[in-house]
């Protein structure tokens, strides 16, 4: 039953991640918008940048011994988007009645449970569990 548990946790924080990095890489216009507003006009090297941990973190997730990894990048990257919605963007950016911060909250709860059920890997840290 983790096993499965696990793998639905890995797949919706990874399709979640996994669907906005077309916008980021191709410089949609809502993620260009989105990232001036965050970053001025260091846009791109946070919108690429973004883009670049999200697809190694849901990478990450998929290698047994790694996942703790990816979930542990996920978490960081998902509390740094919620960080933004709730100081800078708000929690409804561009009429989207809250959809990226929504995302961002079930992809952060989504990692909190994958670093829980993968405290074994992590080094140092999971011997002691």
């Amino acid at each position: 039953m983790k096993k499965y548990i696990s793998l639905v946790l890995k797949l919706v924080a990874a399709i979640i991640m996994l669907q906005t990095l077309f916008f980021k890489f191709t410089g949609a216009q809502e993620s260009i918008d989105l990232f001036t507003t965050i970053a001025g006009e260091n846009e791109a090297v946070m919108r690429i940048g973004t883009g670049v941990i999200e697809l190694i973190a849901s990478i990450l997730l998929f290698i047994p011994k790694k996942t703790w990894l990816g979930a542990l990048l996920a978490f960081g990257t998902m509390s740094g988007a919620l960080m933004s919605h709730i100081t800078i963007l708000g929690i409804e950016h561009n009429n989207d009645g809250g959809a990226l911060f929504m995302s961002a909250i079930i992809t952060l709860l989504a990692s909190a449970a994958l670093l829980t059920l993968s405290k074994k890997d992590i080094p140092i840290v999971g011997k002691k569990f």
